[in-house]
């Protein structure tokens, strides 16, 4: 294997390079995508294979810098060369038209117009590109100093790592979550059993502070461009937008010159009605002067421009009676208090039940039962409820009193006391069996068709499944005799059992309900450790090891393989045939049932990129060295792990070794 690239090997990551830019361009900026989701990402890995082959071919503006890096160990605060203002905000057509005055007051004689802009419901952020590449990415921070997040700026698609353009400017925008990707986010945190994200506002200022690039990456994150500080000059906002639009900036294309206040109203008022039909938030518009000579007339006070205000929609929260507090129990044994709600038409459908979430926030609100309440549509999804109307309150109103036992079972609550949850400690909890067999069923696990709800709940109660592993026993008998369960619901429910038994290792990994363990991270798993075997015969330390993973992960997989009922369950699922090991890809697997252990600081590959060369080399990669272990793979700085291999006799190589290595010409 070549220690340095050529000429065809630059030509081959330029040209990938290229394609890859194009094909992100077509995909996020003009909605006209050209190949498949699956052939954009073998385009990104076979620039990622060059890339960790030949590491000087990686640039900063490389395509494969938006998958993520290596997690950060802090943020460094960066101080913004112009203040980053918050604007002034109104809520009704009175102030807008006073502000109108005050511009015009302050501009005599001459002929004003608006720039007017939906205002997205994200985090403000700044990218600075120097030669045309994206060189520093800032929050805002208290408007002054910023916190540096260049690493996870770089993994919002929408924003172009490179311009077409040698170019020198910052740019100011908005970092959003689509409401799609918000509801997989809360959707993958439901099957694992973790409370719910609130909106996708607070997921998107959450994920730019977490400290792994790679899980930023995952969360999907998009960014609007809304303005430009520094660069070219031009006579108006509205110029400036055409021109960054131009240089492939993601720029919205919901925006309007309007000559007068009431022009500015009627598109205020389009909006209004109109916003839900976009694939994102947005809670009002932004109205801007748009000639940058009026803008420096007008000035700024300390805190916000005088040329620009927010125009914020009022909540459309509908009051209602909330008629009793209730709480549900999770397939986990999560306690989460839910509202039943006299049924009220809010945004678009009929609400009769709103999550609230735990008692923190019932305290927090001081949400009682018998009060009017405001429900609102959270991410313009779920349902909440928002606020308590407090002069409608009765009387002889008190406040709701947490249970101390399970509703379901009797059993006394528990609370960790790094939680705010309260849960049933109790496994055999009809709620909780239910919940994990409704998990197990569903269609991003084992995907069994009629297995719903009401049939579960029969199958508890007549004690047919205590777990999911007895859904592999149930026999046409057993089922024909239910409530509203024919012969052809009997059969049809049968053969999904059967067709579920093909499902591969990863959806079985997921479908068991391993607390904190969601689709990906039982693919990751899956794919790490290869079967079920080689997960239990792991250590936490271990699968911490795996990128992804981490300690809390890994603690919750040991812990749910080493118990009783655990293996139990697995003896069953073995026997009915599930896949219980990962179907591997065709191809030489030159390391194969061999353990390999990383140790020291390599400078050609990241630590997960050898050990991701490795696996896809068959190896098995341990965290600590054992009379097991066939190779160690040893870096600069090298500790104690090397000792220990030489005290056991266990072949030691350096880092120019593990192409050879990963080759199979040393074993």
């Amino acid at each position: 294997m070549a220690t340095s690239p050529g000429p065809k090997d630059r030509a081959r990551a330029e040209k990938l390079r290229d394609e890859i830019r194009r094909h992100e361009r077509l995909y996020y900026r003009e909605a006209r995508p050209e190949i498949s989701d699956r052939e954009f990402d073998d385009l990104l890995k076979r620039l990622e294979e060059l890339e960790a082959q030949f590491p000087e071919l990686r640039t900063p503006d490389s395509p494969t810098q938006r998958v993520g890096g290596e997690p950060l160990e802090g943020f460094v605060s960066v101080a913004h060369d112009v203040p980053m203002l918050s604007l002034a905000n109104t809520y009704n057509e009175d102030e807008l038209r006073e502000f109108d005055r005050r511009v015009r007051e302050g501009l005599p004689n001459e002929t004003v117009r608006y720039h007017v802009e939906l205002k997205f419901d994200g985090v403000a952020v700044a990218a600075r590109y120097v030669g045309g590449v994206l060189t520093l990415g800032a929050t805002r921070g208290d408007g002054r100093t910023g916190d540096d997040i260049t690493s996870n700026l770089r993994t919002v698609r929408d924003l172009p790592l490179r311009l077409d353009e040698d170019v020198t400017l910052e740019v100011r925008g908005e970092v959003y979550l689509e409401r799609a990707d918000f509801d997989r986010l809360n959707e993958a945190r439901a099957a694992a059993d973790l409370e719910l994200y609130v909106n996708p506002r607070n997921t998107a200022a959450g994920t730019l502070k977490l400290l792994d690039p790679k899980i930023v990456a995952e969360r999907r994150l998009r960014m609007f461009v809304y303005g430009a500080v520094a660069g070219d000059t031009f006579e108006s906002h509205s110029q400036a937008m055409d021109r960054l639009a131009e240089l492939g900036f993601p720029v919205d294309g919901n925006r309007r010159i309007c000559d007068s206040v009431e022009e500015v109203l009627e598109f205020v008022e389009h909006w209004r009605s109109h916003r839900r039909e976009l694939p994102y938030e947005t809670d009002g518009l932004v109205v801007k002067v748009d000639s940058y000579r009026h803008q420096n007339r007008l000035g700024a006070t300390s805190k916000a421009p005088r040329w620009a205000i927010a125009y914020k929609f009022p909540a459309e929260g509908q009051p209602t009676r909330l008629e009793a507090i209730q709480v549900q129990i999770g397939r986990m044994g999560t306690a989460t208090p839910v509202a039943h709600l006299e049924p009220v038409f809010v945004g678009g459908s009929t609400v009769r039940r709103a999550t609230l979430h735990n008692l923190d926030e019932i305290r927090r609100k001081d949400i009682r039962e018998g009060d009017t309440v405001l429900v609102e549509k959270g991410g313009d999804v779920i349902p909440k409820v928002a606020a308590v109307v407090m002069d409608k309150r009765p009387k002889d109103s008190k406040p709701w009193r947490f249970p101390r036992k399970c509703p379901v079972c009797g059993t006394a609550f528990v609370k960790e006391e790094t939680e705010v949850a309260y849960r049933c400690p109790n496994p055999e909890c009809a709620a909780q069996r239910e919940g994990r067999i409704g998990h197990f069923a569903a269609r991003d696990g084992m995907d069994i068709e009629g297995l719903g709800t009401k049939l579960i709940e029969q199958l508890v109660a007549k004690d047919l499944v205590r777990d999911v592993g007895d859904l592999y026993s149930l026999t046409f008998e057993d089922l024909v005799g239910l409530d509203r369960m024919g012969e052809l619901s009997a059969r049809n429910l049968l053969d999904s059992l059967e067709r579920s038994r093909e499902r591969p290792f990863a959806r079985v990994l997921f479908a068991i309900g391993i607390r904190h363990v969601g689709a990906h991270v039982a693919r990751v798993l899956a794919e790490a450790k290869g079967s079920l075997a080689a997960l239990r015969e792991s250590t936490v330390e271990e699968l911490s090891e795996i990128h992804e993973v981490g300690e809390t992960v890994a603690a919750s997989v040991v812990d749910f393989l080493g118990r009783k009922e655990s293996r139990v369950l697995i003896g069953k699922l073995e026997k009915a045939g599930l896949r219980l090991e990962q179907d591997r890809a065709a191809g030489a697997k030159p390391l194969a049932g061999q353990t390999v252990v990383l140790t020291g600081t390599l400078t050609g590959y990241t630590r997960n990129q050898a050990a991701q060369l490795l696996r896809d080399a068959g190896a098995r990669v341990a965290g600590s060295v054992s009379k097991t272990t066939n190779w160690v793979v040893a870096g600069e700085a090298a500790g104690s792990k090397l000792k220990k291999a030489q005290d056991l006799g266990v072949p030691v190589l350096g880092e120019a070794d593990l192409p050879r290595l990963v080759a199979g010409e040393l074993s």
